[in-house]
């Protein structure tokens, strides 16, 4: 038996009987979620940005710790479906296991019913997207998939492992004959800028050392264009950040998961040949067939 300690903080699933001020919030939340349902999960900070630019709600750390704690105890309570926003942070590690060999084969059937081939494959230049906040891979993850273009949170990249293993991929494509290039999504501020700069110069310095040839990175989002075009919701810079950097700060929150998905299939696309993609896609759909086939299809 668990035995409960007094606590103040709410655990497990948990009624609550919040102000009505409170649930017009939740009410508020649930509508930005249905709004942008194809795009779930989204982060509470992404939602945050939505009821700043649309609602009025406060740009402010105390109103966003706010919103937090009002997201924690709506999901508590169920008014909030939990897969509905992402809160990254746990790992998990396990070993595939099946039940049967039944159940092996049906898993198999299901892979070559969904078997695809490197849609990147004869392509001039060779894509990576790289996005500075973990929370929102997932969703640019939907956007990218389709032309087989990896995403990777960039947020991670202070580690020099990371970016040797990039360097290496990078590498990989210029030494094949293909151009290399990667997509970068990241707050306007100082530290984005600088993480994408210091992040370009240190992978582009070992691309060079290992195939003697650079890769091309571009500032994808959030740029002062795009800020202006969609009036995003701005802030000063940090007093205490002394690093170069011209005017307000923009979180790659603000921009609208929609409008944010739209800018990566745009850019993505202007850099695919469509009539290489096709060829592809006619192949990998006989290798789809023909899988499919050897492992007999669906159970009737």
């Amino acid at each position: 038996m668990i035995k409960r300690s007094k606590r103040t903080r709410a655990r497990g699933f948990a009624p609550w009987k919040p102000k009505p001020e409170t649930l017009e919030l939740v009410a508020s939340v649930r509508a930005v979620l249905d709004e942008y349902r194809e795009h779930l999960p989204l982060t509470v900070r992404q939602v945050f940005y939505r009821l700043v630019g649309t609602q009025g709600y406060d740009k402010t750390e105390a109103a966003y710790g706010r919103l937090c704690e009002t997201v924690n105890r709506a999901r508590r309570a169920r008014l909030i479906d939990f897969a509905s926003i992402r809160d990254d942070g746990a790992s998990r590690y396990e070993r595939t296991a099946w039940r049967d060999a039944d159940a092996f084969i049906s898993d198999m059937r299901t892979e070559a019913e969904r078997f695809r081939l490197d849609r990147q494959d004869g392509q001039a230049v060779r894509l990576w997207l790289l996005c500075e906040a973990q929370g929102m891979a997932p969703m640019l993850y939907r956007a990218a998939s389709a032309y087989s273009v990896p995403v990777l949170s960039s947020g991670g990249f202070d580690s020099l492992t990371a970016k040797h293993d990039l360097a290496r991929e990078l590498a990989g494509a210029l030494r094949r004959g293909q151009r290399a290039e990667v997509l970068h999504v990241g707050d306007h501020d100082p530290s984005g800028t600088h993480l994408f700069s210091s992040l370009a110069e240190d992978v582009s310095a070992m691309c060079v050392e290992l195939v003697g040839k650079l890769p091309t990175f571009t500032r994808l989002a959030v740029t002062v264009e795009q800020i202006e075009a969609f009036n995003l919701p701005t802030a000063p810079p940090k007093a205490t950040d002394r690093r170069a950097f011209e005017g307000d700060t923009v979180q790659a929150e603000a921009l609208p998961p929609d409008v944010l998905s739209g800018i990566v299939r745009e850019a993505i696309e202007a850099r695919r040949d469509r009539a290489t993609l096709e060829q592809v896609l006619a192949a990998e759909a006989g290798h789809r067939t023909a899988l499919t086939e050897m492992l007999g299809g669906r159970d009737g």
